[in-house]
């Protein structure tokens, strides 16, 4: 007999809904299968800030400086002209074994300990000493460095005088030599050269040597080694502290060539040309001066900049001629002379300050 059919389908159902309940039950007993599945947009780039957590170094056992540290340490591509530090752990006759952190340990020579004469390795370096290196050369056919301490002192000695340039410093430094040209003096450890015509006229240039001399740097050029300096300038200055244009001051003729005579007052030499000797034409100093005379002159410029002074009896003279007829009448009259000479230097200056002030005006 046939069941009907809606009963069938009821009795179906039910049966379904045992089943459904008792697959439940079983599955809330059974841990679900985790779902392993990921979306490949969801895994963050190596440069995304994401992955890059801060515990990440600190589960390693060190900081990113300190790795960063070890990789500076023991990193061994030293090239020449690079400083390092290294520590001294030999003394050798001919030179120091220094610890860089190489594979090798490095050397340097005797002669590259300083930038000065020294007697021994002992008197510049002394054991477990650290400090630092200028690299020579490459590695040699043993993997060893040569280093030098004198390469570093002589960049920092150039760097030094050029300052000292650039600021005008007067400088005191020993003679140690003279020759022809001059005299030979070290300036931080540099050889320095001062020529003859530089000298103060009051010295003789083979006295010079032991003697400690106030000077004035020239030239100051490293790439042709050329350190020039002026014993003459650096008196100029000081003496130049108490001097003034328009100044009658006694000096006494040192010298005497086609161009003029020079003159000392005081320490320092003034150049008296011969176009200032007299109003007249002269043929030569030669007809007026003489060797250790002495006269009054009066300055009539004084160039700090080339440690010059320039010096006049033509402004003395109370008629033109004067210097070549009667000299001592020149030399009485001079304080005289140099004040007409004073007001006539001021008047001029009025002037120009007027001019100045007019022109100033107009535009």
């Amino acid at each position: 007999m046939i069941e009907n059919p809606s009963q069938i389908v009821k009795e179906i159902s039910d049966e379904k809904e045992i089943e459904n309940t008792t697959l439940e039950e079983n599955t809330s007993e059974t841990p679900k299968e985790e779902d392993l599945s990921f979306d490949h947009k969801d895994i963050p780039s190596a440069d995304s800030s994401s992955s890059r957590r801060n515990n990440d170094l600190d589960t390693a056992g060190f900081t990113q400086e300190e790795f960063a540290s070890l990789l500076g340490k023991y990193d061994y591509n030293f090239k020449p002209g690079d400083l390092v530090k290294g520590t001294v752990f030999a003394l050798e006759p001919k030179g120091a074994m220094i610890d860089i952190g190489a594979k090798t340990a490095a050397f340097m020579p005797m002669q590259e300990v300083s930038i000065n004469r020294v007697e021994g390795l002992s008197d510049v370096l002394q054991p477990s000493e650290s400090r630092e290196f200028f690299i020579m050369s490459e590695e040699n056919e043993d993997g060893q460095l040569a280093l030098s301490i004198r390469r570093i002192e002589y960049q920092r000695a150039w760097e030094r005088v050029r300052q000292l340039q650039k600021e005008d410093a007067t400088i005191y430094s020993e003679v140690f030599a003279t020759n022809r040209g001059g005299a030979l003096v070290r300036v931080e450890g540099l050889r320095g050269f001062i020529p003859g015509s530089h000298i103060s006229a009051r010295k003789i240039k083979e006295d010079l040597e032991g003697e400690y001399l106030p000077l004035k740097f020239l030239e100051v050029d490293e790439e042709r080694n050329r350190l020039v300096l002026s014993h003459r300038r650096a008196l100029v200055e000081k003496k130049m502290n108490r001097l003034e244009v328009g100044e009658v001051v006694v000096g006494s003729v040192k010298g005497i060539k086609p161009y003029g005579a020079f003159i000392d007052i005081g320490g320092v030499s003034g150049l008296l040309h011969i176009s200032e000797i007299s109003h007249e034409h002269i043929e030569t100093p030669h007809n007026v001066l003489n060797v250790n005379d002495q006269m009054k002159v009066m300055i009539i410029d004084l160039d700090s900049e080339r440690g010059r002074i320039s010096l006049s009896t033509k402004a003395l003279e109370p008629e033109p001629g004067d210097m070549l007829t009667d000299p001592q009448k020149v030399f009485n009259k001079a304080e005289e002379m140099a004040a007409k000479y004073k007001q006539m230097l001021l008047e001029q200056t009025d002037e120009n300050e007027e001019q100045t002030v007019e022109i100033a005006e107009s535009v």
